[in-house]
């Protein structure tokens, strides 16, 4: 290992003993006292020099033995150190790629969100191993789908019928010439060119479900499924039909998109852990009986007339679900999970409503919460980071800050 203090943390010296990493308060860390001598060590955390060199280094500095090994385990569990040289074969291959340094801001973020050394690329680099399938090509899908594939997700499918129409068209997403061309086809064109380094665009496979056969030439299994309708009732109100075989083959999914002028994300459904699209149709309809009939006369027909999506909302929503797909992805749960998000123009104020499974649905997920937090993942959830976790470190409004000294600094 060769320690490094993360640089996407900034660090400022709050007083003549005190500095402090990172500027947010849900990953800013306070180290302090510092003493002179201890100031001069940290200067020296820059990544270039190994344990050896670091040992010597803090002998001419007379620190006693043991001090650095000590110094580095309280930085490393503040969150606070990297490891430039992690020697992961995966990791490895990333940083050789050429289009690594597309990704040097999204590694960046990701050392500030996950606090282990090295931590960063090793998430970074299992996206490139993910599938995610992605079921609309509107202006939230597409957006969605091009975000998904920029992160480094090595996999996105686009699905969705049709052609592409003018008012479907926005930044970020399907462009202006792809007016008349097939969805999916303008979709997996779109995919390809946000890729980090580009790709070429390939046809998606045939079924959805998670397991996808196996030997060397198999597709992987989905890790996600995105539901991102162009008709916003299919996010308001959900189908549970088409998520039947999600469910059966234990596909996560998540819901975006934006129904008249309301932006919609969520609900992350973890199949047999938190409320599903079927929930939601039952828990609605014992509030109100006529929803049913409502839901029914809404879907039936075709509409030829283009529906209600401001691209500035479409466009938010896009983003913000994407963020939400690659915190799970990456192994935590999102504000998403069990629950949905909203927020209406003009006023735009998010508002989250926390989804209970119900107890007449065949999903599992009523009897599983009956000790458990709303909105837990299930045990063993996949994620690329295997075992979905909760938490973070810090929180809103205050600065991680330790209490036991450590000769001089503490954290």
């Amino acid at each position: 290992m060769h320690p490094r203090l993360k640089p996407a943390l900034r660090s400022a010296w709050r007083s003549l003993q005190q500095v402090q990493f990172g500027i947010t308060p849900a990953h800013s860390v306070l180290l302090g006292p510092v003493d002179t001598t201890t100031g001069s060590l940290l200067s020296l955390l820059d990544g270039t020099r190994g344990p050896e060199l670091l040992r010597e280094a803090a002998r001419k500095l007379r620190l006693p033995d043991g001090r650095l090994e000590l110094l580095l385990d309280r930085l490393a569990a503040a969150g606070l150190l990297d490891d430039p040289a992690d020697g992961d074969p995966a990791v490895i291959a990333l940083r050789e790629r050429p289009e690594a340094d597309r990704l040097r801001s999204d590694l960046a973020s990701l050392s500030v969100v996950h606090r282990e050394p090295g931590a960063a690329g090793r998430r970074l680099a299992a996206r490139r191993e993910l599938r995610v399938q992605v079921r609309g090509a509107g202006r939230v899908g597409a957006a969605v789908a091009a975000l998904l594939s920029a992160a480094g997700v090595g996999r996105v499918d686009v699905l969705d019928g049709g052609r592409v129409r003018p008012w479907e068209v926005s930044p970020g997403g399907l462009p202006g010439d792809a007016v008349g061309e097939r969805r999916d086809t303008a979709a997996r064109r779109l995919v390809g060119r946000s890729a980090p380094g580009g790709r070429l665009p390939r046809a998606a496979p045939e079924g959805a479900g998670r397991g996808a056969g196996s030997g060397p030439l198999a597709e992987p299994g989905l890790a996600l499924v995105v539901v991102a309708p162009r008709d916003g009732i299919g996010v308001y109100a959900p189908d549970s039909r088409p998520a039947e075989d999600w469910m059966a083959t234990g596909t996560p999914q998540l819901y975006a998109g934006v129904a008249e002028a309301t932006a919609v994300v969520g609900p992350l459904v973890l199949p047999g852990g938190t409320a599903c699209a079927r929930c939601l149709e039952l828990e609605r309809a014992d509030r109100d009986p006529s929803w049913p009939r409502l839901v029914a006369q809404w879907r039936s027909g075709l509409r030829e007339l283009p529906p209600p999506c401001d691209v500035a909302l479409a466009s938010a929503v896009a983003g913000l679900a994407a963020a939400h797909a690659l915190a799970f992805l990456d192994g935590d749960l999102p504000a998403s999970t069990g629950a949905r998000w909203e927020a209406s123009l003009p006023l735009l104020e998010w508002r989250s409503e926390r989804l209970a499974p119900h107890p007449e649905c065949r999903c599992g997920a009523a009897g599983r919460a009956g000790g458990e937090e709303p909105g837990a993942a299930p045990e063993g959830q996949d994620t690329m980071g295997g075992t979905a976790v909760t938490g973070g470190a810090g929180g809103p409004g205050r600065t991680r800050q330790g209490s036991q000294g450590l000769g001089g600094a503490y954290v």
